[in-house]
Order: structure tokens, then sequence, then C-alpha cells
């Protein structure tokens, strides 16, 4: 199967939301690892990612270190952070990952990446940003297609927009949600004893009534709407003095 494996990427490839800087983060990719661990005695594992990192800040920093590992599977998730940004620009977006990706497979790894929900569903104040995030997907199937690496569709199942696997910032998955994805990766991989269960829908629950809905919406935009907002426009970054958990490859302990 596959004995080494990196991970590069952003806030949700590090783990935010599942645990905390002080217990420390899990994540989807350590899940993924601890399945791939179990089919290899000696498997090892660095995980480079950096919450806060724009694309062109994970190929800079990410990027030859990973190489420098030289590991069999690589997965690669980012971009979201740039398309949220009133500079955006698709085609160098594009162009940062095709790089990554292209560089990984051409050393022998084995690539994989992801696909973005409908964010509207997540967060409706970020509607505005899905046609932008509708065509990167569209860039990440070409860029996929034209290295062979696997794409975990992620925005062709509705569960993946559902907010009962997102945490309450509606940035970042929760631990369900980590573990969700850490599945459609396996699943996408073709690891033994995995299935499709990932992307089946939840179950039905009552929608919240108006007045609660208002409220909820009200509480997340002054809890974590404003801050992420004053981040902005003050050119500061949750990954400011931030380094990789996983900088070596490891087995898991």
């Amino acid at each position: 199967m596959y004995a080494k494996y990196v991970a590069i990427g952003d806030s949700q490839t590090e783990g935010v939301g599942d645990g905390d800087d002080r217990s420390g983060l899990r994540g989807w990719a350590d899940r993924l690892a601890e399945q791939l661990a179990a089919l290899d005695p000696g498997f090892r594992y660095a995980n480079l990612a950096v919450r806060g990192k724009l694309i062109g800040e994970v190929r800079a920093e990410q990027l030859e270190p990973a190489l420098a590992l030289a590991p069999d599977l690589a997965t690669v998730v980012a971009g979201l952070n740039d398309v949220l940004r009133s500079h955006y620009d698709g085609d160098a977006v594009a162009a940062e990952l095709d790089e990554m990706i292209g560089a990984l497979a051409g050393a022998g790894a084995r690539v994989a990446t992801v696909t973005y929900p409908d964010i509207g569903e997540i967060a409706p104040i970020a509607r505005r940003w899905q046609p932008r995030l509708t065509e990167f997907n569209a860039r990440v199937r070409e860029i996929a297609a034209k290295h062979g690496a696997v794409v975990v569709e992620a925005d062709r199942h509705p569960v993946c927009a559902d907010r009962r696997i997102w945490s309450t910032d509606r940035l970042h998955l929760n631990p369900s949600g980590h573990a969700l994805l850490a599945n459609g990766f396996a699943h996408a991989l073709e690891l033994p004893g995995s299935d499709d269960a990932w992307s089946r829908p939840l179950p039905e629950r009552r929608a919240p009534g108006l007045l609660k809905a208002v409220a909820g919406e009200i509480r997340w935009a002054a809890v974590f709407l404003a801050p992420w907002l004053w981040r902005r426009i003050t050119g500061r970054s949750s990954g400011d003095g931030r380094t990789a958990k996983r900088p070596r490859l490891q087995p898991l302990s």
C-alpha cells in the first residue's frame, strides 16, 4: 500500500476544528494516516500544513520540503483562502495547484486532492463567492486528470455542505466532518475496507425557525465573521508565527 504519506495545505489539513491548540489537532489527514498505518507497520507520516496560508504560500513553503521527503502518497488541499479574497486570480491559483500536483506526481507520488462543497449552504453570507468556487472545482478536476491524481468529489455530495459536519465558525470541519473527509479520501484511494458510506446524507432534521435562524446568523457574524474580516483588513493571518505540526516523516504513536 503506502509507506510514506505527506500532507500539504492550510487549516483543514492541519486539522483546525478537530481538537484545539492546547490538547492538539487531529484532522482528516491524521485520521487518514491512522487508516494507512493499520495497513503497514512501517508506515510514516508528515503533515506540513499551516492554517491561513494562501495557495502560493503553500507552494513556496511546503512543496520543496514535501518533495525532499520522497512520499509515495501526497495530499494537496489549498485554494479556498484565495477564493475568499477580494483580489482572487483564478488563473494564478490554478497554476500554483498545477505546479504542486504535477511536481509531486512527477516525483512518483500518488496525489489526492478535493473539491469544495457549496459554501452558500454552509454560510449564506458567503454565497456571493460560489461562482468562483464552482470554477475552481472545475480547475481542480482538470489538473487532477492531467497528472493522474485522485479527487474526492465533495461538491457532488450534499452531506459535505451539511452544517452538522462543520464547526461553529463555518470555515472548518468539526470532528465528524474531518472523519467524513478522511473516509472520502480512503474511498477515493481505494483503501481496503473503505466504501462510499461517507457520501450518504445524514438523517433529516427539522430546520430552525426564522427567529432562531436569524439570531444564529447575527451571532456567527459577530463572533467569527468580524474577526476574520479584521484580519483581512489588517493584513494578518491566523497562521502568522506558526510552523508545521509534523515536519518530518514519523510513525504514528
